[in-house]
Parts: C-alpha cells; structure tokens; sequence
C-alpha cells in the first residue's frame, strides 16, 4: 500500500467522523418518548437531512413524493428531504469507503469506489420500499373490520366526515390513523376529492383505492355506499383468506424440511442406539 493511498483512507475516515460529529452537536439533548437507540436514530437522520437541503441538495422526483407518503411520511421527512438525506448518505458512503479501498487488491478499490456511494444513495428507497410493504400488510389486516363499521357509520345515517372520524376513532390500527387524519382534513375545509387522493397515497393498498372510488362515484352520482361498503368487506376478507392459505400451503414444506432433516436423523439414531444396546448385552 502507498503512502497515498494512507494518506487517502485517514482523510476519508476523519472527514466521516467530523461529519458524524457535527450530527451527534446538532441533535436536541432532550431525550424523545421513545427515549431509545431509535429515537436517536432517527434525530440523527433529520438533521442529516436538513444539512444536506442546506447546501442545496432538495430536488426531489415526482415519483418520490408518491413512495414517502406511502411509507407514512417516516420522520415527518418530505420527498426533498429524503433527496437530500440520499446525497448526504452517498457522501458518507464514499468518505467512509476511502480507507477500505486502498487496502484492496487490483482495481477492486474502484468498484468499492464505486459501489459504496450507490449503496448509500439507493438505501433510503430500500428503506422506503420495505415501509411502504410493512404499511400495507398491516392495512391489510384490518381493512375489512373497517370497512363494516364505516358501512354501519354510513347506514346510521351520519355524513362522510363524521363516519371517517368515528370509525378513525375506534380503531387503533393504521387505517384507522389514516381515516381520522382525512375526517379531520374535510373538517379544516379540504376538498373531499383532494382528502381521497391524499387517502390512497398514504395508504398503499388496493382496497383503499376501491373505497376512495365508491366514496366518489357516491358523492358524484348519488349512489347509496353502504352496499358497496359490504361488498368491498367481503372482498376483503376474501382477500385475506387466501393469503392465510397461501402462507399455510408455503409453511407445509417447511415443516417438512424440519421433519425430514430433524426428527426423522433423530428417530433413527435413538432405533440405532436401542439396537446397538441390545446386541452388546
């Protein structure tokens, strides 16, 4: 190794460690209600974020802004902040990759070059996209128990808002966030249409889709929701059903596996010590 490349890797891990720094000085010392490694974490990631839009790095996609708020708006991070958070992350990536690189082999030092900062540019979407999974798996799971109280809400006679905010209310899961967060919209004065959009770009499942388009085929044409409310339910647990039994059908292998890689060397070899006994004595 060159002095160089020595030379390189001390200023690549000094710069990563005035960066961590300087983020560490800029966190709030109160501790947060979480009061955990994840809050820190997470103060952390903020205020990475607000460095990087201070020197300019804010120019966010238009399919980013759709996969944040999907995610649920993590950290209260806009899509310009998850920009800049991404610049800011491939920085650290390279700085950080500098003293490994002079330590490889060959022209493996440009590929680690290479790849760390794409690594770090690309894991805040990986880190989105498996939210955004999360979020929906859980939606999933209550979406047809929300779906029946709103059509109870709406066949009790109470207006659209006040079904959302109750059935919001009532349910302590996800969707249920998400509904109240639209009642309370409708209330500040937002546009029904606008609260729907809003609605299915945070919650990222198909069956919130189809409740936002009865909702407004409803408002539009007039058309009594609470049979299409009982319909969507039953599409849902319709749903549901089958992915219970598709996971059931992938967990029969499994178990097999085990059996067949376990049980069964142990069966035999309890036989074998039984057999082994007997003809000694």
């Amino acid at each position: 190794m060159t002095r160089a490349a020595l030379l390189a890797g001390a200023a690549g891990v000094c710069a990563a460690a005035a960066i961590v720094e300087l983020i560490v000085l800029g966190v709030p010392r109160r501790r947060p209600r979480g009061g955990g490694r994840t809050s820190r974490l997470g103060a952390m990631t903020v205020l990475l974020a607000q460095i990087a839009r201070r020197v300019g790095a804010g120019a966010a996609p238009e399919d980013l802004h759709a996969r944040v708020a999907a995610a649920g708006t993590p950290l209260g991070l806009g899509a310009s902040d998850v920009t800049a958070l991404k610049g800011a992350v491939a920085l650290i990536g390279l700085l950080l990759a500098l003293p490994i690189a002079g330590a490889l082999p060959g022209r493996l030092w440009i590929a680690a070059l290479l790849c760390a900062p794409a690594a770090g540019f690309l894991l805040p979407d990986v880190m989105l996209a498996r939210r955004a999974r999360s979020r929906g798996a859980r939606m999933s799971r209550e979406l047809a128990d929300v779906l029946d109280l709103l059509r109870v809400a709406v066949e009790a006679g109470l207006p659209l808002s006040r079904a959302l905010g109750e059935v919001g209310r009532r349910c302590s899961g996800l969707l249920g966030a998400e509904l109240a967060a639209s009642a309370a919209r409708i209330e500040l004065g937002a546009t029904r249409a606008a609260t729907l959009d809003e609605l299915v770009a945070g919650c990222p499942l198909a069956g919130v889709a189809s409740l936002a388009a009865a909702i407004a085929r409803s408002e539009c044409h007039g058309a009594p929701l609470a049979p299409a409310l009982e319909a969507l339910a039953a599409e849902a647990r319709s749903a549901q059903a089958r992915q219970l039994r598709d996971e059931a059908a992938r967990a029969a292998p499994k178990i097999q596996l085990v059996v067949a890689l376990v049980l069964v060397p142990a069966v035999m070899l309890l036989v074998a010590a039984v057999l082994f006994r007997t003809l000694a004595a």
